[in-house]
């Protein structure tokens, strides 16, 4: 689905993203978008080493 943006897609985006939450708020959601994102990176990492944990101790 996104792979069909391109660049003008993402320009117009970003451009109705700014009309329609202006200049001082769009910082502040790329910023909370950004820390959601690594939390979430962060978290599924937690579980994969947790799950690969598991299995070497079944194996042993």
């Amino acid at each position: 689905m996104l792979s069909n943006i391109g660049i003008p897609g993402l320009i117009l985006i970003l451009i109705i993203a700014l009309i329609i939450f202006g200049p001082k708020k769009l910082p502040e959601m790329g910023r909370a978008v950004g820390d959601t994102l690594k939390e979430f990176k962060k978290s599924t990492r937690e579980l994969t080493s947790d799950s690969n944990d598991d299995k070497d101790e079944t194996k042993s």
